[in-house]
């Protein structure tokens, strides 16, 4: 069945389960008013400024409390019980140095958080052996644990394809950081020029399949700030492990990975984790902005307002699928959103703030561009630099962690602290700020 076919059935099935009659009726006014008041008092906010609120925002609704009575007076503590100890654990198992040199004893590896099912491993002698593993359901909670805390970006749920990796001490088990790999940007001019792509060459053949995003690339502090971590963990993004996972989990070869930087050209000197890195190319800067958007329960109210004024639009974004099973439509969020600002007539300034980001590709393969424009078989793939645990690392330790800690040790600058952002769960907006706006980005 063809997807515009499959699509018509869901249409019908959903129709006749959900009659016109049972949707809520939400007065337009008073939704354009609502959506008006909120965006207006986060459009004035800088990008550093409402990257924090979207994270104060985040931790208040994911991680609920309430004030109870203790020995030591009036304390405020988290309803649901499993995730104050998930936090515990988490924080007892971050890499804190000894030393200034123990970051020569650590040996980074990556724990896939989802590695379930048969994998097949081959001996030296050539023999096979099966292993069946059972999925630890433990760890999707531990990296989610991880990325909202120690980051001060909003931890968001990427559509379509993830892989999500614990970045470990093999040595010690101690958390380094956590990875995140998804499905690649459809668009980004600078990288589709580089490579040679057509928007239809992308999407004929799937070939938007064969590269992947590192859209979250977060290290432990201080592991960040003593040995720039991110160089790391970025590094680790184009290793053997995350090929081998890529391919056995969606059956595609990877050939490249893109990243976008936090900040672009309004960043202080331009720089970021991944400028003079090997492998990694800066392709140049996105022409996107940062989209302000209204409180969770406002678009909840969105939803509601277009499942009774634009029930089919409303349906193709939230409730279509794909024969695949993946939705209908890429990024429903923002297409519901941009719509019903439109619908309502929002100021285009309290839309958007323009803000561009740093665009970087790195190849895995010398002939990458030539497989991804479809001019050679994956058969004739030709390696472009080692990819194993030992030599990236190794780029990581010998050409940018020895510099820097030597640099801060110098400068008397070494810093012990985790910027562990739980806090967040008892400080008010205001506390928050004060506290923590200097650190956003870190």
């Amino acid at each position: 069945m063809d997807e515009k076919t499959f699509v018509e059935q869901q249409w019908q099935e959903w129709q006749d389960k959900n009659p016109a009659s049972s949707f809520s009726d939400i007065d337009v006014d008073y939704l354009r008013e609502k959506v008006i008041r909120e965006l207006t008092y986060v459009s004035q906010m800088d990008v550093k400024e409402y990257t924090l609120y979207q994270k104060w925002c985040e931790v208040q609704d994911k991680y609920p409390s309430r004030e109870v009575s203790t020995l030591f007076g009036v304390e405020k503590q988290l309803i649901d019980l499993s995730q104050a100890a998930s936090i515990e654990d988490v924080k007892s198992n971050i890499w804190v140095p000894e030393s200034a040199e123990d970051y020569l004893n650590l040996k980074p590896v990556l724990e896939y958080t989802d590695d379930s099912g048969e994998i097949t491993k081959t001996g030296i002698d050539g023999s096979s052996v099966t292993i069946t593993k059972k999925r630890n359901k433990k760890l999707p909670e531990t990296w989610n644990t991880i990325r909202t805390f120690i980051s001060t970006m909003k931890n968001n749920s990427n559509i379509g394809r993830n892989l999500n990796f614990i970045v470990k001490d093999d040595v010690t088990g101690k958390y380094l950081g956590v990875i995140c790999i998804s499905s690649d940007f459809l668009d980004l001019t600078p990288r589709d020029n580089f490579i040679g792509w057509s928007r239809e060459r992308k999407t004929q053949g799937a070939m938007i399949n064969h590269t992947a995003i590192g859209s979250t690339i977060v290290p432990f502090q201080p592991l960040g700030f003593n040995y720039v971590g991110g160089k790391l963990l970025a590094l680790l993004c184009l290793s053997d492990e995350v090929q081998n996972i890529w391919k056995r989990v969606y059956g595609d070869v990877l050939v490249g990975v893109t990243t976008t930087s936090l900040y672009g050209k309004t960043k202080a000197g331009g720089l970021s984790q991944y400028d003079n890195l090997d492998h990694w190319q800066p392709m140049g800067f996105t022409s996107g902005s940062v989209s302000f958007e209204p409180e969770k329960d406002t678009r909840y109210e969105i939803r509601e307002w277009l499942k009774k004024n634009h029930t089919r639009k409303y349906f193709e974004w939230y409730e279509a699928v794909k024969p695949s099973g993946q939705p209908h439509k890429r990024d429903h969020k923002n297409r519901s959103l941009n719509f019903t600002y439109s619908q309502l007539k929002v100021p285009k300034e309290l839309i958007r703030s323009e803000h561009a980001r740093g665009i970087y590709f790195s190849s895995l393969y010398t002939n990458t561009n030539d497989f991804l424009c479809d001019r050679i078989k994956e058969s004739e793939l030709v390696k472009a630099f080692p990819t194993d645990y030992d030599s990236l690392v190794g780029i990581w330790r010998d050409k940018h962690a020895k510099g820097r800690i030597k640099q801060l040790m110098k400068k008397d600058n070494v810093s012990y602290e985790t910027l562990f952002y739980d806090d967040l769960i008892e400080l008010s907006w205001e506390e928050t700020k004060a506290k923590y706006l200097p650190q956003v980005g870190r």
